[in-house]
């Protein structure tokens, strides 16, 4: 027992010493930070697109007799194009509004320090953005390049019109105008300096690329990103990012927060492929999406405690079992600080191991279960306070097969917190026991 409490103690101390301050400074980066927030504020336009996806693509086969499914799969055939179309101009140029959110917030940092107007920085991305990646070809402006093949173009124009701004304010380079002049007139003069840069600099570096590439700078960009993109797919990347995030959790940081943010480029761009796929009629390719985790690791919250939760219920202690009634509604909808704060979980040694294990062994499952296509992949963003089951059916298009996995998931859970709950049950028993003892003296010296 000793040695698993040195263990304990030297992999705290590491995570306290290396590990969550370099993770905090991370997540405090003003850039991490704009990059976080705006794929946040993109989210609803995601959500409400994707939702519409699975109109345009019934989860039915196409050789279907049932007379509700053939009535479906026909009108959604029929009206493809009515259906698509809030699509397209959603989920299809995703890249565009997580430009200008990504430079809004940037933006935001630089009010105080250096004046910077966070919607004349969100509107000067914008303008570069579409400058490099939808250049108008025989009158039509192409929108290959605005959904999830150019979201990491996205957020180097974001970054690099901010900074650029941001350095030509600190130098003072720009139009003066005298104070009585408006505010609005004069941040837009003030804006004419850096939208000439953006043409001088971004413009010829794309008809560079064009010329001698056939490509636009989001098409060699991804090209650059491709293997990191494909690694991140992969089983040891999720583990690694499981690991990260839980451990950082464990500690007292929100991990989960952490390495969401670190990965919505991945993810998104994941799922731009996932849906381009889809409407071709081709193999989905990719797996790891934010719907994977939300719903298939780390089912009922960070630490997949949706089966700790369960256990709770029939505890003996009645310090669990009330945390386990308190927790039971809100862990449906992956919300779990009851659980992790009430139980406490975090930096409680007890906990360490089956918190980080059954995740883990949730992302091996479920990953197994994709790569051998027994269920499906995940093609819409779903919101995350989704109950697991129906959230999970919801995010690879109504496949129902994924709600039972989650439900498999909860149960080989609960089977990995048992063992550790059953002694942290005896611990509390102990100590509830000694109270009652306690208390029963003190009744009985008080009635003496």
């Amino acid at each position: 027992m000793s040695t698993n409490h040195a263990a304990f103690n030297l992999i705290f101390r590491f995570v306290e010493n290396y590990v969550s301050p370099v993770a905090g400074r991370i997540s405090s980066q003003r850039h991490v930070m704009a990059i976080r927030d705006g794929f946040i504020s993109a989210m609803p336009f995601m959500i409400v697109g994707s939702f519409l996806l699975v109109f345009a693509y019934p989860p039915f086969s196409p050789t279907t007799t049932w007379g509700f499914a053939r009535a479906w799969l026909d009108a959604a055939k029929h009206f493809e194009g009515q259906i698509l179309t809030p699509f397209d101009m959603t989920m299809g140029i995703m890249s565009i509004y997580i430009c200008a959110a990504i430079a809004y917030n940037l933006g935001k940092h630089y009010v105080k320090s250096h004046g910077l107007d966070p919607f004349m920085c969100a509107m000067l991305s914008l303008m570069a953005f579409l400058l490099v990646a939808a250049p108008k070809t025989k009158g039509v402006m192409p929108m290959d390049s605005l959904g999830g093949t150019g979201i990491f173009t996205a957020i180097l124009v974001a970054i690099y019109c901010v900074e650029m701004m941001r350095f030509l304010k600190a130098h003072n380079i720009g139009i003066k105008l005298p104070d009585q002049v408006p505010p609005m007139i004069k941040n837009s003069f003030d804006l004419l300096i850096p939208v000439l840069v953006v043409v001088l600099t971004l413009y010829p570096l794309s008809l560079l690329i064009q010329s001698q590439f056939d490509m636009l700078i989001p098409q060699a960009i991804m090209s650059v990103f491709k293997p990191l993109v494909s690694a991140a797919d992969s089983l040891p990347a999720i583990l690694l990012a499981v690991l990260i995030g839980h451990l950082l959790w464990f500690a007292g940081i929100h991990g989960a927060a952490i390495v969401s943010g670190m990965l919505q480029m991945f993810w998104l761009t994941n799922l731009g492929m996932n849906q381009s796929a889809l409407a071709q009629g081709a193999p989905l390719p990719h797996i790891f999406m934010e719907a994977f985790w939300t719903f298939f690791i780390v089912v009922g919250g960070s630490g997949a405690t949706m089966g700790l939760v369960i256990c709770y219920l029939r505890s003996k202690s009645a310090h669990l079992r009330s945390i386990g009634r308190l927790s039971i509604v809100p862990t449906c909808f992956n919300i779990n600080e009851p659980v992790i704060f009430g139980t406490p979980i975090v930096m409680n040694p007890v906990f360490f191991i089956p918190f980080l294990l059954a995740p883990m062994v949730n992302a091996v499952l479920a990953w197994g279960a994709m790569k051998m296509d027994l269920i499906g992949r995940v093609i819409s963003v779903v919101p995350w306070t989704a109950p697991a089951p129906i959230g999970a059916a919801w995010a690879l298009g109504w496949d129902f097969r994924a709600a039972i996995l989650v439900i498999l998931l909860a149960v080989v859970s609960a089977i990995i917190y048992f063992p550790f709950f059953k002694v942290y049950e005896k611990q509390l028993l102990e100590q509830e026991a000694e109270e009652a003892q306690k208390a029963s003296g003190e009744e009985s010296q008080q009635a003496a």
